[in-house]
């Protein structure tokens, strides 16, 4: 039971290091020192109306203080982006939300991200996180607790990229307005940077950070991922260059490594440290996921510069290797977004410029046939067809088959315009009154039974691997052969049918695997 005890010390070491102090920081008054806060409240109406909407390609001011002071804690939320009682149309997705934040009166921002990407869940989506600085509950409740100083003026906006409104948002901003803060006060920052996808020839840059004024440290990064290839992607070592080093000051030994993960990535979230959102294992083509690192006891020092880049670079399948051997070091070229975070004396300059919302979102690399579509070429037996409509599935819903029996089956067709190798993906859901059901295309069977039973319901996709289809209709069957203990049902759902492009080249193996 001590030596338990003992390893959760040193586990969470520096974490609890830094509650204590700021426990400690309680017992002592800050003389001069007032707090203040800003809010969506409607005050003077005496209401339930606390929120904003903010339409489209609008810019939204939040706050605008006057220092000096230090913003303490944001809190703020808004609706899932899907059609609700809320708003009957959708509302903007957090990709499609940018937040700013000025110091001083300055003209360009030293904070500017996606809003998402900023509470550490990339590509639009929504995650739970629990860390020391960005805690996100439910994927709904977005709160920050970065220290953020200011002299003379403070000004946070967020403005709407969406072709639908930003419905229902609510915010808090709390603040101290204090009598003075030291003139070297170092600013917060915080840069959006992407590239769909990695370009050959160089690392990856997260970030290119000047401060002539006296430096500053490097505090955090957030990086969302799409894997454009089969096999792992994650072999890029981290490379710190400061103060105009041309060897790293720092140099690490792969990325899930730097993200503070060992043998690939694991879907939870620390106080330092976490895997918000994992689909897949970023072993897969198509797999996705976002992870932050906060250098919140090891900050990254520099007193004039530091870049900041990663390789991308990692396992690449046989096929798309120059030898025709899976390789273990290769250079890859998935889909990169980051989010680098940072502390410096006088104003940030920009190195990346914000893409629109358009080019945020990861270009399309399937074929989509949706259920709809399906549902319109189907038939079955031992049950009745029908299109469920629903924010889980794409398109206009799932082709939904509400199976009675074992031995019940669906068929249904899609058609290939064009011969070409491509992955066969297939979104179907699991829910608690789901079957388990085998897969066949074209009388083959792809697929071994499948238990597509969950207490929850979600979708998951699911790979038939890669193949050339001919050109012309292809048929996919599935055919019900019993269901889980569990299970109240012998149901069927399929999202749609995704023909998933492959890599064209052929890549060479950048050094031996370690």
């Amino acid at each position: 039971m001590i030596l338990c005890l003992l390893a959760g010390v040193f586990m969470t070491g520096p974490e609890a290091r830094a509650q204590a102090d700021a426990l400690d920081g309680l017992i002592q008054v800050r003389d001069g020192s007032r707090s203040a806060r800003i809010s969506s409240a409607a005050i003077e109406s005496w209401s339930n109306a606390d929120n904003r909407w903010i339409q489209p390609g609008a810019t939204f001011t939040m706050a605008e203080i006057e220092g000096p002071g230090m913003i303490r804690h944001i809190w703020l939320t808004f609706p899932e982006s899907s059609p609700s009682w809320i708003a009957r149309e959708g509302s903007a997705n957090p990709s499609e939300i940018v937040l700013r934040m000025y110091w001083d009166g300055h003209d360009q921002p030293a904070v500017e991200s996606p809003l998402g990407d900023f509470f550490a869940c990339g590509f639009g989506r929504r995650a739970e996180v629990n860390s020391v600085p960005v805690q996100v509950q439910g994927g709904d409740s977005y709160n920050c607790f970065w220290p953020m100083p200011f002299h003379s003026l403070a000004r946070i906006t967020i403005t709407n990229e969406s072709e639908r409104p930003l419905a229902a948002f609510y915010f808090q901003i709390d603040y101290t307005i204090e009598e003075g803060l030291p003139e070297d006060s170092a600013y917060f920052c915080a840069q959006y940077r992407q590239e769909f996808p990695t370009k050959s020839g160089g690392d990856y840059l997260i970030a290119e950070i000047e401060a002539p004024e006296g430096g500053g440290h490097y505090v955090g990064t957030v990086m969302s991922v799409r894997s454009r290839s089969p096999q792992w992607f994650g072999e890029g070592d981290e490379k710190f260059f400061i103060d105009g080093a041309e060897s790293p000051s720092l140099w690490g030994t792969g990325t899930e490594d730097y993200f503070l993960n060992a043998w690939g990535m694991e879907r939870a979230t620390f106080p330092s440290f976490g895997v918000s959102r994992l689909d897949g294992w970023l072993g897969d083509l198509g797999d996705t996921g976002t992870m932050y690192r906060w250098h919140l006891a090891d900050p990254v020092r520099f007193t004039r510069s530091l870049r900041f880049v990663i390789e991308h670079a990692g396992w690449m399948s046989a096929d798309e290797t120059t030898t025709g051997a899976v390789e273990g070091f290769v250079e890859r070229n998935d889909d990169f977004a980051t989010v680098a975070f940072w502390y410096q004396r006088g104003q940030p300059k920009r190195f990346a410029e914000l893409p629109s919302a358009a080019d945020r979102v990861l270009p399309e690399i399937d074929i989509i046939v949706e259920g709809s579509a399906l549902l319109a070429h189907a038939h079955s037996e031992g049950g009745q067809l029908s299109l469920q409509s629903g924010s889980f599935w794409t398109g206009e819903g799932q082709l939904f088959f509400e199976g009675q029996r074992e031995g019940a089956w669906i068929e249904t067709e899609f058609e290939v315009t064009a011969q070409e190798r491509r992955r066969i993906v297939i979104p179907i859901t699991h829910s608690y009154d789901f079957g388990i059901y085998r897969i066949l295309l074209d009388d083959e069977v792809v697929s071994e039974p499948i238990d597509f039973f969950s207490a929850e319901i979600e979708v998951r996709p699911h790979n038939l691997g890669d193949r050339t289809l001919s050109t012309g209709v292809h048929t996919l069957r599935f055919e019900c052969v019993g269901r889980n203990e569990h299970s109240t049902g012998f149901k069927l759902g399929i999202d749609s049918v995704r023909l998933r492009e492959r890599y064209a080249g052929k890549r060479a193996p950048l050094r031996p695997t370690d």
